[in-house]
């Protein structure tokens, strides 16, 4: 908790930074600034925290195919939440985009035991992707009443590394930091590009497509990861895994509305 807390510090303050290069306003209204802190503790507190702490009972392939969970929690919180209508075609392409990631993880998945901790590494899990979902709503809530998307993620990761620093300070836990260049050069990696960067453009997502639709980068995510390792680990490919990536891209083309039933009968035919 304390590498996510500095981790989201060193981002809120480089969009601050360029927040007052740009000359932009961070005055928000009292209701705003109500749903950021909501948005950020959810989002940028609890959904990490928990992550981390699953991370520690299951392994990373259980997780990778958990987390298309946060998708049907965003698409039925944004029904509730939002009062938007739940779109078929987001259901449908998350559960192609499920079965395709079972499919890459088949052996890591198969070589899977029970442990003493699995039961509550699944309910941490189940807990940050729901903190997700509840931070992916929120978010598209306060976009949609014009919030810039810098003034949305600075506001909302601040509240977030306020609360995440708070609880660490109060868990009265020897603080421990690593002597290790590498992980300073990860920590800002993460600050710059996962924070920064990434959840920029995520958030632009949000504001263009929805928080449904968006969400379904985490299926997406896998597949960068084979595409890295194939670089850099000697990942060998499978013909399973192979066959998951096309489902999550053609999952990916279903929930956006570019592949419909019909479209993809007459392309098979």
């Amino acid at each position: 908790m304390l590498s996510v807390g500095i981790r989201f510090a060193i981002a809120t303050l480089l969009i601050g930074i360029w927040c007052v290069i740009q000359q932009r306003s961070f005055k928000l209204t009292l209701h705003q600034h109500k749903l950021m802190a909501m948005a950020g503790v959810f989002l940028y507190c609890l959904d990490y925290s928990l992550l981390y702490a699953a991370q520690q009972h299951i392994v990373s392939a259980l997780l990778a195919v958990l987390s298309s969970a946060v998708i049907y929690f965003n698409v039925v919180l944004r029904r509730f939440v939002l009062k938007k209508p739940i779109r078929i075609e987001v259901v449908a392409g998350a559960t192609v985009g499920l079965i395709g990631i079972c499919l890459i993880f088949v052996p890591e998945l198969q070589g899977m035991s029970a442990t003493q901790g699995l039961a509550a590494g699944l309910l941490f899990a189940l807990g940050s992707f729901f903190s997700a979902a509840i931070g992916n709503v929120l978010s598209e809530k306060i976009l949609d009443t014009q919030v810039s998307v810098l003034q949305m993620n600075f506001w909302a990761m601040l509240y977030g590394v306020v609360v995440t620093l708070g609880i660490v300070m109060l868990s009265n836990v020897p603080l421990v930091v690593p002597n290790k260049a590498s992980y300073y050069y990860s920590l800002l990696y993460l600050a710059i590009f996962g924070s920064v960067i990434a959840f920029g453009a995520y958030m632009r997502l949000v504001q263009q497509i929805g928080s449904d639709k968006a969400a379904y980068v985490v299926l997406i995510y896998p597949i960068v990861a084979l595409i890295i390792s194939t670089i850099f680990e000697n990942y060998i490919w499978t013909v399973s895994s192979l066959i998951g990536v096309l489902l999550v891209l053609v999952g990916n083309a279903i929930a956006m509305g570019k592949l419909t039933l019909r479209r993809l009968q007459r392309k098979v035919s």
